[in-house]
């Protein structure tokens, strides 16, 4: 019996704010849901911004007026949306108009020039031109004859100044104690401890289901962390007069959104992986998720993309490609002058680059009889993920064959398990879609074509990338996420910053949505193109299918007794959403806390124990290759 992957748990952060219980989703359909859901979207972001703070039952702004939750919404509905999505960069992370630059100046034929500096800032060695007389203990005296060069500090604006970045005002560094680490990981501590704690179950409660090796983390960055605290610090230390710090170079690596879920967060032992793919970087480690549960190796996998490219340096080095849209181009898509940078993201319309982002996801998968035994929420379900290569290509960016082979396999896959109708009649595609003249043309292309080869019309595609721009590695993540909000709510995401579908798209068989709509589906296929040949395709299916499929693997009365566990499971984890709701995000944060006793470890034949968890490593292997001795 093959297991299957389970979606129990998720959570996480992006431009659109907290991904857990479909709030970052709805923040994208805001519009198209019913009052009660309008408003808590919005006073779940007021309190993330920090524009209310939850007190003895009320809403309290910065004046001290007690406002009640329709109050909140009414108010701050504008400075919201102004302040979410895609959007200019603010200041609050840096001054897009003033980034700091060191220019290298060379003075000839300077006759004679004196300054006096510190003993210890002379360089080593001393310039054969120069002439060092001492001042004191402390401070000499250098004369300058001949040629000379010197650095000077400057500013300079950037051609590129729109990103998908998270809600004005919400800065995870102030959620934790988070000194020295790079913003990237703490978006991981914050991404995990979402979606661990949007389980309604206690870890210790699932510890206890398992053995410890039965768990197992799959999460990366695609570029590793690239602000000062990370790679970028140690690689710019020296240029800036500084020294690398012993935090740095460990900090910055790509798989350090694993480590940091493993020591900090959950205290897994199991196995740990960091897989990545490019812009296929999670579906990469979710494929491995998907592939180690359905053969019996984990129980449980917790997997997700934590990354903050959103830095000068990062953003100059796309912009070099002519992979991002600039301000200039942005502004010349509407004739004009003017920048509409919450439009700077254009899926499958006339666009001109992609719009960087910083995003956090983090998913947890169980095999269906784990789920059912501890009464889990069933968010969907994820039976497959397909990665194919290019083959020979003249430039390594540009895409390829491999995405119309991950493709194939997912409708193939998703039509063999829920039946050729409902992949014709109620699937949908998350689309890469990441809002470049290339990929709106070739992609479109790939879902034609395959729209074609499977009989399906009228093909609903969407695309995240619209509100919450491109993080990089966890892009998939975010499609996931948005997904499952489809299968909640029944509203799939019209890509509203796009006018009209472009010319050159390829569409007679695709409804390239514009408009949010109303609409039952059961299988969502999340799309990846990545730099370098990085393609993948996910089938992702609604929990109504999910559903159906344990009832008639397990039987009713076991599925009646999985229904009467899990309004317990779903009573505590609504508790977590009012409190998270209310600014109160309960970050998980297990710093030098319950370590491990190593001293203590027992080994014999069978069995390896750890005194920390209550069940063992089994080490009674089989050989499985008796027929060859």
């Amino acid at each position: 019996m093959t297991r299957l992957p389970v979606i129990v748990g998720f959570g996480g952060y992006n431009a659109a704010g907290r991904s857990s219980f479909h709030h970052g989703y709805r923040r994208t359909v805001l519009e198209s849901l019913d009052e009660e859901k309008q408003i808590d979207t919005l006073v779940g972001l007021a309190c993330l911004m920090k524009l209310v703070e939850f007190r003895g039952g009320v809403y309290t702004d910065s004046d001290g007026a007690s406002l009640s939750a329709p109050q909140v919404a009414e108010k701050y509905r504008s400075q919201i949306e102004q302040n979410t999505l895609v959007r200019r960069i603010h200041s609050g992370l840096f001054d897009p108009d003033h980034v700091p630059l060191t220019r290298d100046m060379h003075l000839h034929d300077v006759e004679s020039t004196k300054f006096t500096v510190s003993r210890r800032e002379l360089p080593d060695p001393l310039p054969a031109n120069w002439k060092v007389e001492t001042v004191d203990d402390k401070n000499v005296q250098v004369t300058v004859a001949g040629d000379m060069a010197i650095k000077m500090q400057s500013f300079r604006t950037m051609e590129v100044q729109s990103a998908g970045i998270l809600p004005t005002g919400f800065e995870p560094a102030d959620q934790y104690n988070s000194r020295f680490h790079p913003r990237g990981l703490q978006m991981t501590i914050l991404g995990a401890s979402d979606a661990i704690n949007s389980m309604g179950i206690e870890w210790d409660r699932i510890m206890q289901k398992v053995d410890p090796d039965e768990v197992a983390v799959f999460a990366s960055s695609g570029l590793g962390q690239t602000d000062e605290h990370g790679m970028g610090g140690y690689l710019q230390a020296r240029l800036r007069s500084n020294r690398p710090s012993s935090k740095q170079m460990a900090l910055g690596l790509n798989s350090m959104p694993a480590d940091f879920v493993n020591a900090y967060v959950c205290g897994s032992v199991g196995t740990t992986g960091a897989v990545t793919g490019a812009c296929a970087s999670f579906l990469y480690n979710l494929r491995l998720a998907v592939d180690d549960i359905a053969a019996g190796r984990h129980r449980l996998v917790i997997c997700g993309c934590s990354e903050a490219p959103v830095t000068p340096e990062v953003m100059e080095a796309y912009s070099a490609m002519g992979a991002l849209c600039t301000d200039e181009r942005l502004a010349k898509l509407d004739g004009g002058e003017r920048v509409d940078y919450q439009r700077a993201s254009r899926p499958f319309g006339d666009n001109a680059g992609f719009t960087m982002a910083e995003s956090t996801q983090y998913f947890i998968l169980m095999d269906d009889e784990l789920a059912l035994e501890l009464g889990a929420e069933i968010y969907g379900a994820v039976p497959d993920v397909f990665v194919n290569a290019d083959g020979f290509k003249k430039s390594i960016s540009s895409p390829g064959a491999g995405n119309y082979i991950t493709l194939a396999k997912a409708v193939a896959s998703a039509s063999a398990i829920v039946g050729e109708e409902s992949v014709r009649e109620r699937s949908f595609i998350h689309a890469h879609g990441s809002s470049t003249p290339q990929n709106r043309i070739t992609e479109s292309m790939i879902f034609d074509k395959v729209a074609n080869g499977f009989g399906i019309s009228g093909w609903p595609v969407t695309a995240v990338k619209a509100f919450v721009g491109h993080p990089l590695g966890p892009a998939s993540g975010d499609q996931l996420a948005n997904a499952l909000g489809v299968f909640a709510d029944g509203i799939i995401p019209g890509i509203k910053t796009t006018e009209k579908v472009a010319d050159d798209v390829v569409d007679q068989r695709l409804d390239i949505l514009l408009k949010d709509r109303k609409a039952e589906m059961d299988v969502a296929f999340l799309n990846s193109k990545g730099f370098g040949g990085n393609n993948a395709t996910a089938t992702v299916l609604a929990p109504k299918i999910v559903e159906k499929m344990l009832a008639k693997r397990y039987g009713q009365e076991a599925y009646e007794q999985y229904r009467k566990k899990r309004e317990e499971v779903r009573a505590q984890a609504i508790q977590y959403d009012q409190q998270a709701t209310n600014g109160d995000l309960n970050v998980i944060y297990n710093f030098g806390a319950d370590m491990i006793d190593e001293q203590a470890i027992s080994i014999d034949s069978n069995a390896l124990s750890i005194n920390e968890f209550r069940n063992s490593v089994d080490l009674s292997f089989e050989n499985p290759y008796a027929d060859m001795r």
